[in-house]
Parts: C-alpha cells; structure tokens; sequence
C-alpha cells in the first residue's frame, strides 16, 4: 500500500493502533485482536481487500524474543489491483478469541475451523465452529509448540477403519 493509502486507512480508524511493515514488498499490518473485524471490513469495503486468501497462526512459544504466544494471520487480496496484504494479530492465552470475519467472506468457514481445530483459536460469532480435521472428542491442539512430536496417545482412544472394514 502506498504511504498515502496507509496515511487513509489510519485516519478512518482513528484512535486504532496500525503497525505496518514491509519486507521484500510485501505489506504488513499488525493490529489489536479486539479491532479485528473493524479493521477487516474497513479494508473490505473501503480499500478493495475483496479476498480472503488465507487464515492460520504461528506459535511463538519459545521464541527468542517473542513477547506474544500465537500471531493470527490474515492473507488479503484485491482482485483489482492485484494488491495483497497480510494482515497480523497477536494473542496470548487465556483470551485465545477473536471475531469471525465469516460474515464478511464466507471463505473464512472452513479456514477459521481450521486454526481452532489446530491452535485451538475461536472466533466469535461464527457459525458452525467445530473440529474440520480431528474427531470432536480429540482435547489437544496439534500445531501447538507444547504438543508432543509423538502425540499423547491418543490415536489409540480413536477408531480406525481400514479398506478390509469399509
């Protein structure tokens, strides 16, 4: 985005806290969880963010330097003008909720279930927040740095259906 784009973005979301970066031309812009859907229908509806490419999260535990456990990153398009940005929020447990941007792209069902289902992120408001990859039953969050390589046993507790059983 351009400086004057940025300058815009800032003074229609006064008193936001915006921090942009930008590395190898592409844009970043880290913002606080609770200005979330605020931001992302700004960016939707004002400035043609009219994708949503991508959602996941990183883990930062045990990262040197890192101040935040998990960075919730949000990968936006303009199909216009073929602009993209990425767009990061930071959280820590115990408050691991955001808003769900499901009502302003639907893109963002099966990608939001997908970080709860790995991170164990939730996003409030949306509308059928469920396990996507693993058994409802399943307690842990894979992705997670605490999580065991191994696992902790639980494939054991699952049942597996083989070719010879279907």
């Amino acid at each position: 985005m351009s400086a004057s784009t940025k300058d815009t973005l800032s003074s229609t979301l006064p008193g936001k806290k915006l921090s942009w970066s930008d590395f190898r031309g592409q844009q970043r812009l880290t913002i606080e969880p609770s200005d979330l859907l605020e931001v992302m229908a700004t960016l939707k509806e004002k400035f043609g963010f009219d994708m949503l490419i991508d959602i996941t999260a990183v883990d930062y535990l045990e990262y040197a330097g890192a101040k935040d456990r998990f960075e919730l990153v949000y990968c936006l398009l303009g199909t216009e003008s073929g602009e993209r940005l990425v767009v990061s929020a930071f959280l820590n447990e115990p408050d691991l909720e955001v808003a769900s941007v499901y009502g302003l792209w639907k893109a963002a069902d099966w990608l939001e279930r997908e970080v709860f289902d790995m991170f164990g992120i939730t996003f409030a408001g949306h509308p059928n927040l469920r396990r996507l990859l693993l058994p409802e039953q399943f307690a842990s969050f894979p992705l997670r740095k605490d999580y065991p390589v191994q696992g902790r046993g639980e494939r054991h507790n699952f049942p597996v259906v083989t070719r010879a059983d279907s």
